[in-house]
């Protein structure tokens, strides 16, 4: 059995996606209850994208979509598709909202790169009619203090009959608290006024809405990194008080709650900046307790570089015209079955798997092209040097340029199968030595016998994005 130990990486940002299931309402965000519908229902996530050495930053609106809430399917290769042309040119933190009418909108912060002292008072906005257009960019003023306007989400407020956008911002107090604008256009909006102040830094606020005649917005305590829940049985300002213990994996943020309708399930996620950069998620019996336990990182792949992500339902049909209208990526990433927070990727021409993320993070993106020996087989072609392939050498694992011998043919070819210590993952059968699989030895990948429990485990991957 392996027993190499895991390691954690640098940081990502706030809320990212979230799971499980959610109807295609003509109403209300993905937190809230009357949001929620059948299991299998697709999501589309909004999100930016940073890497450790910015590499891969990209301060654009990034989409993706997935037919689980877990594994995701980023398009447009990655790319944005819209970049803020007001402003400071670029946004961080983005939020999708289906509104009353069946449309979208979608805010993020007026900030661009890790320059904290770009502060504004303004949100960025777009209408958008499916995702596939994105039409009438503005910017939305939400107070007259002289600070930030950061992580706006939004929620319909049934009492009011008007959006409440809430976000995070310091007033008189001297600390972060969570604010509250409302408005029915998001056009304009009232001025600011604060919603939420437990008496120390809270950001990133994320509702659940109408759960049992009760509300929940869970965030940040900004001063210990740790997620806290609160609650109220109204919307009004100044009503939520804290109820859970902290739930963090490190350094913690952006919380995002989601109900699954066929287990009745609770999920939280939050983003983590320490360590480095990685996402994880809590699930719950019983959203009243605010008693979490982790989720196997197994079950949830985001999309490459994302941060915090924003996500909503979709219907079947606008699932497939964004992927009609994106398209999806022409390379994947490979993860293993034992040591999940790892990829596939090369250094110094050598094949490994190593936590994410990294740069340069094209090192873990593969093009699974037909098999160089026989196309009934695989071969693994880097995005990052697209002359060479992975193949076996001494039965390791080189990234080597293509000669064009038979030979190097065979050597860079496999056959996927099922995965040995998990049939609905996959594993890698050399091409010409037949008894030997892809696995990793001390992260570094080769091709051995399988014999045992532990290196099927080894030989067992999941191909995704």
């Amino acid at each position: 059995m392996s027993t190499e130990p895991d390691s954690g990486m640098p940081r990502p940002s706030r809320r990212l996606f979230l799971g499980m299931a959610a109807a295609v309402p003509l109403a209300l965000s993905l937190g809230t209850a009357s949001a929620r519908a059948a299991t299998g229902t697709p999501y589309v996530m909004g999100y930016f994208t940073e890497s450790p050495n910015n590499l891969g930053s990209d301060y654009g609106l990034h989409l993706a979509v997935s037919t689980d809430g877990l594994e995701w399917t980023p398009l447009n290769q990655n790319a944005p598709v819209v970049t803020p042309t007001g402003g400071f040119g670029g946004l961080r933190d983005p939020y999708i909202l289906r509104k009353q009418d069946g449309t979208f909108v979608a805010m993020a912060t007026n900030l661009k790169g890790t320059d904290w002292t770009q502060e504004s008072q303004y949100i960025h906005v777009w209408d958008s009619a499916d995702l596939r257009s994105f039409d009438n960019y503005r910017l939305l003023k939400l107070h007259d203090m002289d600070t930030h306007s950061w992580a706006p989400e939004a929620f319909w407020d049934a009492s009011r009959s008007q959006y409440a956008i809430i976000y995070s911002s310091v007033n008189s107090t001297g600390h972060n608290v969570i604010m509250v604008s409302y408005t029915t256009d998001f056009q304009t909006a009232t001025t600011g006024q604060v919603f939420f102040d437990p008496g120390y830094d809270a950001i990133d606020g994320d509702m659940a809405v109408g759960v049992n005649g009760v509300n929940y917005m869970y965030f940040k305590n900004n001063s210990t990194g740790k997620l806290l829940g609160s609650k109220s049985t109204t919307l009004d300002p100044g009503s939520f008080t804290a109820f859970t213990g902290t739930v963090s994996h490190g350094s913690t943020e952006a919380p995002i709650l989601v109900n699954s309708q066929a287990t009745g399930t609770w999920y939280l996620w939050g983003d983590t900046y320490t360590p480095n950069g990685v996402f994880y998620a809590w699930q719950s019996s019983d959203l009243a307790a605010g008693t979490w336990t982790a989720v196997d990182q197994r079950l949830y792949t985001p999309p490459l570089n994302c941060k915090h992500g924003t996500v909503q339902p979709i219907s079947q049909t606008e699932y497939d015209n964004l992927v009609t209208r994106w398209g999806t990526p022409a390379w994947n990433r490979i993860k293993s079955s034992n040591f999940p927070g790892r990829y596939w990727r090369h250094v110094n021409f050598v094949g490994r798997i190593d936590p994410y993320p990294f740069d340069p993070y094209t090192d873990s993106q593969w093009k699974l092209v037909p098999g160089l020996a026989d196309s009934t087989g695989v071969s693994f072609q880097s995005v990052s040097y697209p002359t060479r392939y992975l193949r076996h050498f001494n039965y390791q694992l080189e990234l080597d340029v293509n000669d064009g011998t038979s030979g190097f043919a065979a050597d860079a070819t496999f056959y996927r199968t099922a995965g040995l210590a998990d049939a609905t993952w996959t594993s890698f059968r050399s091409y010409n030595f037949p008894d030997r699989y892809v696995r990793h030895s001390n992260y570094v990948l080769r091709i051995d016998p399988i014999t045992t429990t532990g290196a099927q485990a080894d030989a067992t991957f999941h191909v995704g994005y």
